[in-house]
């Protein structure tokens, strides 16, 4: 039996995502970005808003390197306005999706190198197109976590109850 999730099934499930929680910030307000994961963050990163640079900034400069540019400065958007954040978010998003589309079909499973930090990285554009998804879902479910921990419910946002694949989620009437 073929089984298999699809980069476009990816796609689908973080576009869904960003779509409610660019709603549910904007709701929430720009003082949310001053949240923190308190004395227990890795150091990386300490406020909601760097969280989201660092999530649009990872797909961004991929994104750049596979298309053979320079790699974009993204730490001069300050991590306090949420405008500029979920700009650059919209512009990672849209160089993503027209990398897509124009990178030739014969080169997905070609394996390119890269210096990463102090890391030197031999991957296919395939595997780190996957890799940026699976980053940027990983983090959304960590800020949802902190959140969470400090009194916030952000939506719920499994995928499950995305329509990527399909499907549907309805509320159950209690009596």
């Amino acid at each position: 039996m073929p089984v298999g999730l699809t980069v476009q099934d990816l796609i689908d499930y973080t576009a869904w995502q960003r779509r409610k929680w660019y709603d549910w910030l904007r709701q929430a307000g720009s003082g949310i970005l001053e949240a923190t994961a308190g004395p227990h963050g890795d150091g990386r990163f300490n406020e909601v808003g760097e969280v989201l640079r660092h999530i649009f900034s990872a797909e961004k400069r991929y994104i750049d390197r596979l298309a053979g540019r320079p790699i974009t400065d993204t730490a001069v958007i300050a991590p306090g306005s949420l405008q500029a954040l979920l700009d650059l978010g919209d512009r990672s998003r849209r160089d993503l999706l027209e990398f897509i589309d124009a990178f030739p079909a014969a080169r997905w499973d070609v394996p390119i190198q890269f210096q990463l930090m102090n890391y030197n990285v031999t991957a296919t554009p395939r595997k780190i197109v996957i890799h940026v998804l699976m980053h940027e879902i990983r983090h959304w479910a960590q800020l949802a976590t902190v959140l969470r921990l400090q009194g916030m419910k952000p939506e719920l946002h499994d995928f499950l109850f995305s329509p990527a694949l399909g499907g549907e989620v309805t509320v159950v009437q209690s009596a």
